[in-house]
């Protein structure tokens, strides 16, 4: 499903007045390169996303992604130089999020997704790169940072912060509970949140129990915990949930979209396929 479905700002729009930007449009985009790539990996990453000469680019500094990772993951993990790069173009309204990516080995679409989400971005088509395999943690910061001016609203800092700590959130569950598994957790937790509204810890407990029995995981009293403290953090922001809940349905329906599709319905022959040969493999070792 990888086909099916990273770097912010204000500054940047005071200093550098190419173009306004609350005139982009549905279709347009808008590219985001670290600081550190050099100008043959630039025009390479350029040539690979599809971007138009006359692409807007924002440049993404090894310094923004300490700010926005600092308090989340090691300074080995995020580095000292920024070469995760990353397009966003506009989707038409309730299109949803969709995330692609390319040499990213530790952060999962759906792990973006769901932060971004989080973070309020809808409606948009994210392609997230880098010219050799990284962890993908910092490109989370461009694709916030892009989204902000092609929607020509600034983000609360701290949402921008909670967005970048559950993406981290997530991707170390995931090296417990399975990527699937730890994505649709946290999404799933959301989507009750946004129905139910725990009013304390037990009822909030109550939900991550029945999100993880549901999925068939079972959680450390530790990984209970910080997902406890980061759920009170994210219910304390002044987050939309109603469009929470749009969005994550949104992904949802894309995912379904993509087994009706052309694509999907041969993926799912091959799968047939396969499964119709392996079991006539077995059955011929027994005959």
């Amino acid at each position: 499903m990888k086909k099916t479905i990273i770097y912010f700002m204000l500054a940047f729009l005071i200093f550098n007045p190419i173009r306004t930007f609350a005139d982009v449009a549905e279709g347009d985009m808008i590219v985001t390169l670290g600081q550190n790539l050099t100008e043959a990996q630039k025009k390479a990453l350029l040539l690979e996303m599809g971007a138009p000469d006359d692409v807007q680019i924002v440049t993404v500094t090894n310094e923004e992604e300490h700010q926005y990772l600092g308090k989340y993951v090691s300074k080995s993990l995020i580095g000292t130089k920024a070469i995760s790069s990353s397009a966003i173009t506009i989707q038409p309204k309730g299109a949803g999020v969709t995330v692609e990516t390319k040499n990213i080995n530790w952060v999962t679409d759906e792990m973006y997704i769901n932060a971004l989400i989080t973070a309020g971005v809808k409606d948009a088509k994210v392609y997230i790169t880098a010219p050799i395999t990284v962890s993908g943690t910092a490109a989370l910061t461009g694709i916030i940072k892009a989204y902000e001016i092609s929607a020509d609203k600034t983000i609360p800092e701290e949402v921008k912060q909670a967005a970048n700590q559950e993406m981290v959130e997530t991707a170390k569950l995931g090296d417990s509970i399975g990527e699937e598994n730890a994505a649709a957790l946290i999404a799933k937790i959301k989507e009750e949140i946004a129905k139910n509204k725990p009013k304390n810890d037990q009822e909030l407990q109550n939900i991550i129990e029945q999100a993880a029995k549901d999925l068939n995981v079972k959680l450390t009293d530790e990984e209970m915990q910080r997902l406890i403290d980061f759920f009170n953090k994210l219910k304390d922001l002044n987050i939309d949930w109603n469009q929470v809940s749009d969005q994550l349905n949104k992904a949802k329906d894309q995912i379904s979209n993509f087994l009706k599709s052309e694509e999907g319905q041969g993926f799912l022959d091959k799968l047939k396929q396969f499964f119709n040969w392996l079991i006539d493999t077995i059955k011929s070792i027994f005959s």
